[in-house]
């Protein structure tokens, strides 16, 4: 019969690594972790669907590789595994094989490397929209580019090409976007752009570092402190079903920002052109609506510090 102590012991460690099972399990199955289980997210812009390919490329490769390696070795532990009273051969190298394996690996660095770059071809073309300026489809658009660009230094989309220009500042702990126009729209949280047009944005931050990231759209842009870095995403125009009059895409900040960094969610909302200009209608009255209220109670407030 075993002691009350190794009884004890065993019933501590059991504890222990049910108490971590039970800690580390919600890490391992939040959704919000994954970004897409294995695969990165994609289907919402063009430029997610490019990241996924290179990533398929790149993870099928390494998995052969990893498997003809393991493999070798596993055949090689049983085929000439030490045996009672046999000496180990003195083998002193094969230059053909360290020649072929080296070989072998440069060739498949230079293959990644062409493959990437030939998939980075149209990176710094942002793809040309699929509506015009009035939101009507364009009978004829060119195939898009379907690769992030996340730079200091991106080119606008092709010219004549229908786009919208969006400023993303991140601040401790809320996105917030500015919109083009005179009006000054801007909003908070939710990103509200028309399907088929071609978004470029301006990531920049006020405070610290941040990573502007809707996995759907494609990969991380940071907003540096100093520094403006651009992106871009197109939401296909049949993104939003029959019977539905929006289609949404769910994110959050991808760098460690402070205390609430778990907080600062962002989400894309995409709209029919018409739904997005009334949307933007509504923005823009309800802020100057706003700004007189304020004025108002502002002159209110004067005059009665003046009496």
């Amino acid at each position: 019969m075993a002691p009350p102590a190794s009884k004890n012991r065993r019933r501590a460690k059991a504890l222990a690594g049910a108490l971590t099972l039970s800690l580390l399990a919600p890490l391992a199955l939040s959704q919000s972790a994954f970004a897409g289980i294995f695969l990165p997210e994609n289907g919402g812009s063009p430029n997610a669907a490019g990241i996924k390919t290179l990533y398929i490329l790149i993870a099928v490769l390494g998995l052969v590789i990893f498997i003809g390696v393991e493999g070798l070795l596993v055949y090689s532990m049983v085929k000439f595994k030490a045996r009672k009273g046999a000496t180990a051969a003195q083998i002193h190298g094969n230059t053909q094989l360290e020649i072929g394996w080296t070989v072998g690996a440069a060739v498949i660095l230079i293959f990644l490397t062409v493959f990437t770059f030939i998939k980075l071809g149209g990176i710094q073309n942002p793809a040309p929209s699929q509506i015009d300026a009035n939101g009507q489809p364009v009978a004829s658009v060119m195939s898009p580019g379907s690769n992030l660009y996340a730079d200091t230094n991106m080119p606008p989309p092709p010219k004549g090409s229908a786009s919208m220009n969006i400023d993303v500042i991140g601040q401790q702990y809320v996105w917030q976007f500015a919109y083009p126009g005179a009006e000054n729209v801007y909003s908070y949280v939710d990103m509200v752009v028309p399907v088929g047009m071609t978004i470029t944005l301006d990531v920049k931050s006020v405070d610290v570092a941040h990573s502007w990231w809707i996995p759907a759209l494609g990969g991380k842009a940071d907003a540096i402190p100093g520094y403006t870095n651009k992106t871009w995403f197109q939401i296909p125009l049949n993104a939003i079903k029959p019977g539905q009059h929006r289609v949404v895409f769910n994110g959050q900040c991808a760098e460690l920002c402070g205390r609430n960094h778990a907080n600062m969610y962002g989400r894309v909302i995409g709209l029919r052109y018409q739904d997005w200009k009334a949307w933007y209608a509504r923005q823009a009255a309800d802020l100057k609506a706003a700004k007189t209220d304020a004025a108002k109670q502002r002159a209110a407030l004067n005059a009665q510090q003046g009496q």
